[in-house]
């Protein structure tokens, strides 16, 4: 019943509404919780314990499946919905342009330094409205920023960012160049452009657009590699600029955008006083961006690890008497890695596997008030199922993001 008001719940919102998908969501909390409390149970599954979890995880399944649908959904009338707020923001910003050169002319009159920072915003406007609108199904202006993983690219943002301040730089001295009446204007114009004047600012773009392709190609190495799992989000979020794939804060993020923000602010604020010449990075503000830039590099390159198992013991629940493990009963596998960050929905949950020899057992959800018991990231509960031929057999799990771990045999008795 709740798997078909949750389809009914996303049908009737139509494409791109995200109500649906939030009804879904409470509709699935609900029946979790119910069935952590021992409610909704049919009495033909409930004098059996392992007969009442297959069914409860079966059902939460199949609903949890349901709920990614809803999910997806969502996530694919994302793109279409945002490049528009994208444009305007992009145009927002060269009214609030305007607005502030009209506000600093008041007394001192307007330049034409003013005049070429306006039409270079104009400029680039344009630009970037039709860049967004070529790629306003993957999102606008944000679609280069966008990871494979579906996650915004903290890399690329903040050397999109630099890129942008260099491309709006260039433009000014461009018109300030072709507005100059005189060879000594124009001579200033250049002279502002040789590489004394901007080696600090050129060096950071150099850096931080490199850091962009270095920690792509190493996170693809490592994906290949099974060293680093990647699951794929719904959809990008501004919170990816600043969080692990888990959603938690991200130190090496978080210091990244910072440090990258306030020296793109200051090199706004050295163009602003000097339009006449690239804004010159002092070299300790570069030094400053490079060493954050470093560090962010050396926490992708340290961040994941395959999952690994350490350990395989027949499950014991109190009173029971010591024994072999048999098949039918349920074994404890512990290790470390089994949840991937950002794959603790209950859809990708349900994707784990334990393969035991040649058995694939999928494993169980097991519900508990907010969450789930089973699976967890250093703990797997799974039934030895009968098909299990006695002797030594290797047992081995399979991650939502399809990384399988290392084996562990262990010996099953009739």
């Amino acid at each position: 019943m709740a798997v078909q008001e949750a389809r009914q719940c996303c049908g009737e919102c139509g494409p791109g509404s995200r109500d649906g998908h939030r009804r879904a969501v409470a509709e699935f909390l609900a029946k979790r919780d119910g069935f952590a409390a021992g409610e909704g149970l049919p009495a033909a599954v409930a004098h059996s314990a392992g007969a009442s979890r297959q069914w409860v995880s079966d059902e939460l399944t199949q609903s949890a499946r349901v709920l990614a649908e809803c999910g997806r959904e969502a996530g694919q009338a994302w793109p279409g919905a945002v490049w528009r707020a994208t444009v305007a923001i992009v145009w927002g910003g060269v009214a609030a342009l305007a607005l502030a050169e009209s506000s600093t002319a008041i007394g001192t009159g307007w330049t034409a330094a003013r005049t070429a920072g306006l039409i270079a915003a104009v400029a680039a406007a344009v630009l970037l409205t039709g860049a967004a609108r070529l790629h306003r199904a993957r999102g606008g202006l944000l679609a280069p920023v966008v990871g494979e993983d579906n996650r915004l690219s903290t890399s690329r943002a903040v050397a999109a960012a630099w890129v942008l301040l260099v491309v709006f730089a260039v433009l000014v001295l461009a018109l300030r160049l072709a507005a100059a009446s005189g060879p000594e204007d124009r001579d200033a114009v250049l002279d502002g452009l040789k590489l004394g004047r901007g080696a600090g600012l050129l060096t950071v773009v150099a850096l931080v657009c490199a850091i962009a392709v270095v920690v792509r190609r190493v996170v693809v190495v490592r994906i290949a590699g099974q060293r680093l799992q990647k699951v794929r989000a719904e959809r990008p979020r501004a919170a990816d600029l600043l969080t692990d794939d888990a959603g938690r804060g991200s130190f090496s993020d978080v210091q990244y955008v910072l440090v990258s923000a306030v020296a793109v602010v200051f090199a706004g604020v050295r163009l602003t006083r000097r339009p006449e010449q690239l804004p010159d990075l002092p070299w300790a503000l570069a030094l400053l961006v490079a060493v954050s830039a470093l560090t962010y590099f050396a926490g992708k390159y340290a961040e994941g690890g395959r999952p690994v198992v350490l350990s395989v013991v027949r499950a014991r629940e109190a009173g029971d008497l010591d024994a072999p493990i048999r098949t039918g009963d349920d074994i404890e596998i512990r290790g470390a890695g089994f949840v991937p960050p950002g794959a603790g929905t209950p859809d990708r949950l349900a994707r784990m596997v334990v393969r035991i020899g040649a058995v694939h057992v999928h494993v169980p959800l097991i519900p508990v008030t907010g969450g789930f018991a089973n699976p967890s990231d250093t703990l797997l509960t799974v039934p030895v199922p009968v098909d299990v031929e006695p002797g030594r057999v290797e047992v081995r799990v399979v991650t939502a993001a399809g990384v399988e771990t290392n084996r562990i045999s262990i010996d099953v008795t009739d």
